[in-house]
């Protein structure tokens, strides 16, 4: 199966609002994981744990695209486990004094057999939670 995971929520607050938060690393922190080594760049490389310091699945990514508050999409990778990569977009649509934050996931399909930890529920109930909970919480409440 081939279908991308997409996750798409209404955060009531001002794109400018979402788009630091999804572009500087001292903001990302405090929602959504520690990336020491982030830039807002296209061809930077950029890697991460899982919080809570088990530091048991490395995420390597490299920014594909950048559109300044519409669209940041980067590769998805694992590289302890696996060669493949998939791609992350992240879309920004202004929508009055919200923004419609839309995710897609493409490829997940390439982490099939690594078990549970990589399987699409995992991925979308991850995803669900960092933008439906995490980002929305964190931008509504520290909204302009």
């Amino acid at each position: 199966m081939n279908t991308p995971i997409t996750v798409q929520y209404k955060i009531n607050a001002p794109v400018e609002k979402i788009w630091k938060a999804l572009t500087d690393k001292t903001e990302m922190k405090l929602w959504y994981f520690d990336i020491p080594d982030f830039e807002p760049e296209v061809g930077k490389q950029f890697n991460f744990y899982e919080p809570g310091g088990e530091n048991k699945f490395h995420h390597q990514c490299v920014i594909i695209e950048i559109v300044l508050l519409q669209k940041l999409k980067h590769t998805w990778s694992y590289p302890d486990f696996s060669d493949q990569k998939t791609m992350v977009t992240w879309e920004l649509l202004p929508e009055e004094d919200a923004t419609v934050v839309k995710l897609t996931h493409e490829g997940i399909e390439n982490f099939s057999g690594l078990g549970d930890s990589f399987s699409r529920e995992s991925f979308i109930g991850g995803w669900n939670a960092i933008i439906g909970q995490s980002l929305k919480e964190y931008s509504e409440k520290n909204s302009l």
